[in-house]
């Protein structure tokens, strides 16, 4: 037996807010999240801006913040965001005892998250001390002394990408399904989607499902700069995301948290908990070419468009609007626009599509959820989320982008696409409820 599978709670810590409400505010009103960067001093390096979680307070969210201090920076976000979404949805939290009616034996949490940093004062303090001018190396062995005095066994395991899905499971009580898994900016999609599998046929009952992630760190931030996938627009961070622009020079990394709460229709029914929308279609796919770039001719993400349109039973004349990874790279915009068009066909001019990349930031494994859950507020608002900052259109690139501004429109059905490095591929499809389960 197969059971439909619908979303009754969201929740959002980004740059543009911590909360659904103020995500979707500053989608309305052109905000950035973007500004130079505060989390260390990137003033030498080649991109000094981010978009940055400002201002958060895990005490907003959660009682027993002692249960949760050693989490990271991903993981506290997605503990709040976890709060809103089991708020909206009736689930209770940090409880011993729910009355929810939910069986945690039939609850599970599935995230896409990255790995947490290291403690980089207590590592490479430690290096400095152990650096022997003699031999112009580490003597690993007083390397190690150091170490073990400096470096915390707790704040080492928190690196761990299951780390984020342990403190959902103790903050929910959850005691079924959990899975944790890290495909790049593909990850929280991949998340949502193999969870929604995973409920559709009677695995669980409930699943909590999104993505964690923060990688604004001097690593992650060089590791990006030698791969040249970040903007360098220094003078102008505001407007540096610039996705299906001629002018686009890279992407701007953000951070962030971001949740869902999937279950069966019978699960939102009995609860009384109010239906948000449902999950119709997953697609996924390797492009099996290379460990960064996309395939030129977007085999990969062709394959998981078609696939995500089959599971739904749906035609390319069903979709309303597509949320694209839309990166501001000069390659994924180009090589995703070449997928949409080998897809849609010449339905392709017609779909509108947009990134909310262009204001939020690109918030790597937490991203696609986030970007599900804008198409969620899509359909609730019919509206249409803009792709900011596309005032030099690149002439190659001739979709529906929706430029600018936000448009009042027709959103019954959604698709939301990532794609990740390493050729990851993930499509989800959504639609509006309704009782019969069609539109």
């Amino acid at each position: 037996m197969k059971y439909r599978v619908v979303i009754t709670g969201m929740g959002v810590v980004c740059p543009l807010g911590h909360s659904t409400a103020e995500l979707w505010d500053g989608l309305m009103t052109g905000k950035s999240g973007a500004d130079y960067t505060t989390l260390f001093d990137a003033t030498t390096f080649p991109t000094q801006f981010d978009a940055e979680v400002k201002g958060f307070d895990l005490g907003r969210f959660v009682k027993n913040t002692d249960l949760h201090s050693s989490g990271n920076r991903g993981t506290q976000f997605v503990l709040g965001a976890c709060v809103q979404a089991c708020q909206q949805a009736g689930i209770d939290v940090e409880t011993s005892s729910p009355t929810d009616g939910i069986d945690r034996r039939r609850m599970g949490i599935y995230l896409g998250a990255g790995e947490g940093p290291v403690d980089f004062d207590a590592f490479f303090s430690a290096l400095v001390e152990g650096w022997d001018d003699t031999a112009k190396g580490v003597d690993w062995q007083k390397w190690g002394q150091v170490a073990l005095s400096r470096l915390s066994a707790i704040r080492e395991l928190e690196q761990e990408p299951n780390m984020p899905v342990s403190h959902l499971a103790l903050l929910t009580g959850a005691r079924g399904i959990t899975r944790s898994c890290l495909t790049a900016c593909a990850a929280s999609t991949q998340a949502v989607g193999e969870a929604a599998m995973l409920v559709r046929h009677g695995k669980a009952e409930v699943m909590v499902a999104g993505g964690a992630h923060s990688m604004i760190h001097p690593l992650g931030v060089t590791g990006f700069n030698r791969l040249t996938a970040l903007s360098r627009r220094n003078d102008s961070p505001k407007t540096a995301s610039r996705p299906f622009s001629a002018t686009r020079d890279g992407f701007v990394i953000g951070e962030g948290g971001a949740v869902v709460i999937l279950e069966t229709l019978e699960s939102a029914k009995k609860r009384g908990a109010t239906i948000l929308a449902e999950v119709i279609g997953f697609g996924s796919s390797n492009d099996a070419f290379r460990v960064t770039d996309m395939h030129e001719e977007a085999r990969g993400a062709c394959q998981a468009l078609r696939a995500a349109l089959n599971d739904a039973g749906l035609t390319v004349n069903d979709i309303d609007y597509i949320s694209t990874h839309g990166t501001s790279t000069s390659e994924n915009d180009s090589v995703e626009t070449l997928a949409i068009k080998t897809v849609f066909g010449r339905q392709a001019p017609k779909v509108p599509c947009s990134s909310p990349k262009s204001q939020m930031g690109h918030l790597i494994g937490a991203t696609g959820c986030a970007e599900l859950i804008t198409c969620i507020l899509a359909i609730q608002q019919q509206t249409l989320p803009p792709t900011m900052n596309l005032n030099d259109p690149d002439p190659a690139l001739d979709l529906d982008y929706v430029p600018n501004t936000p448009r009042k429109a027709k959103v019954d059905i959604a698709l939301n696409e990532s794609f990740g490095f390493g050729g990851q591929n993930n499509v989800v499809i959504i639609k509006r409820y309704t009782e019969d389960g069609y539109r």
